[in-house]
């Protein structure tokens, strides 16, 4: 396994939410700097994205943001991201956001959040994107989706190799570890694709 030094924080924009949800992302983001991991997210200036950023950048750690043209232009990108790199659509920031990581954390949150998680099962599922995986399930906020995706396994939506495709932590400390040492998926897992 190559050494993992850069992972991906997908997680929520939204500011209306628990404050353990915050205290988990910046942890996250310090325990990441700690490590001489960088943090790569989706360069918004609130919520879950923003916080995970500061955390890092507050240790010393670097954080890069990839964020589309529009959302600059609405103002929503963290102006002290380490650098910025910025795209013409979402789809491309999703590609890139995936391409330039080692490894992927998924934090608490909505619609956006579920869409990136999804895609990255899809294409892991797909042997398209071959690294780990790791939802950070404070609050136990991710218990239903878990419960989704467990159906679809037992009623053979999903083949039982699926379920090694995402990992569930319960802390930022056990998510990070998960994260760094988890072994890459299996390309010739492509062949269970089809049900």
């Amino acid at each position: 396994m190559n050494e993992r030094k850069h992972i991906c924080v997908y997680c929520a924009s939204s500011t209306q939410i628990d404050p353990q949800y915050f205290q988990a992302a910046r942890e996250l983001g310090q325990l990441m700097a700690e490590r001489g991991v960088t943090l790569i997210n989706g360069a918004g200036s609130m919520g879950l994205m923003a916080e995970s950023a500061n955390g890092c950048l507050a240790h010393g750690g670097q954080a890069i943001g990839i964020i589309p043209t529009f959302m600059i232009e609405e103002g929503w990108c963290h102006k002290s991201m380490t650098r910025i790199i910025e795209t013409k659509d979402i789809h491309i920031r999703q590609e890139k956001m995936a391409e330039m990581s080692d490894a992927a954390i998924v934090l608490p949150g909505g619609c956006g959040t579920f869409a990136e998680l999804m895609e990255l099962i899809t294409w892991k599922q797909l042997g398209i994107y071959l690294k780990p995986i790791v939802l950070l399930n404070t609050l136990g906020y991710y218990n239903p989706l878990l419960e989704v995706l467990r159906q679809a396994v037992e009623q053979r939506f999903m083949r039982l190799q699926h379920a090694d495709i995402w990992r569930v932590a319960a802390t930022p400390k056990e998510a990070l570890d998960m994260a760094l040492t988890i072994p890459e998926w299996d390309t010739s897992i492509r062949r269970f694709a089809k049900i």
